[in-house]
């Protein structure tokens, strides 16, 4: 598929999706030309067109908060586009990760699990430090007690697996979980940062993959 495949509005613009690689949460919605998609293609680097400026802008280069294309996606009809980045800093203007905040609806019977929205929640307590929580306690007793808990859990992951239990495995590695998140807040450490170190981790097995088969 080529640039010229692509169906462009009458104004010569297609929208373009921009989603985080590692958390797959959208960052923005912009527009691309013809000559903006190209300048992605060739730098690697989001580029789109202002509407209200009627130019190019490559996003970062003034904030240096610049968006490493990782894959383009057209849609079916090919009028318009995913684009999967990795991002040195915040997608939109205000300093927020994402340009989209503004809640308008949720259903409060239908929520999506996420390790993301678990370790915002931590931070949240981390913050507040309400009292009868747990996770306050944790946080109090500082890092000392919140590594002896990260060893205890480990050693109840091991003792489960042992005795044949998945549902107990199951059970003790999400205590392991749970508190590996409450070490990663303390220490400044998001989960971003452990699925980078995983990803790049992936592509060196890849490589080393290819270099044996060949």
């Amino acid at each position: 598929m080529d640039i010229k495949d692509l169906k462009f509005d009458e104004k010569g613009l297609i929208p373009a999706v921009v989603q985080d690689f590692y958390t797959k949460k959208v960052l923005t919605v912009a527009y691309m030309n013809a000559e903006s998609l190209a300048v992605t293609l060739e730098k690697k680097l989001t580029c789109f067109f202002s509407r209200s400026r009627q130019e190019l802008w490559l996003k970062g280069e003034t904030s240096g908060n610049y968006q490493h294309v990782v894959s383009i996606t057209a849609d079916c009809d090919r009028d318009a586009l995913v684009v999967e980045v990795i991002k040195d800093g915040p997608a939109c203007h205000t300093g927020s990760d994402s340009c989209f905040t503004e809640l308008l609806f949720r259903d409060e019977e239908v929520q999506r699990f996420t390790l993301e929205a678990l370790y915002g929640l931590l931070e949240q307590r981390n913050a507040q430090r309400p009292e009868g929580s747990y996770t306050t306690y944790l946080f109090d007793k500082g890092r000392e007690k919140i590594l002896k808990k990260v060893g205890e859990e480990c050693t109840e992951v091991v003792i489960g697996a042992m005795k044949d239990s998945r549902e107990e495995t199951i059970y003790e590695i999400s205590d392991l979980c749970y508190h590996v998140l409450v070490l990663m807040v303390s220490m400044g450490i998001s989960v971003e940062d452990v699925k980078k170190e995983l990803a790049s981790r992936h592509v060196i097995d890849h490589k080393v993959k290819q270099e044996t088969m060949q």
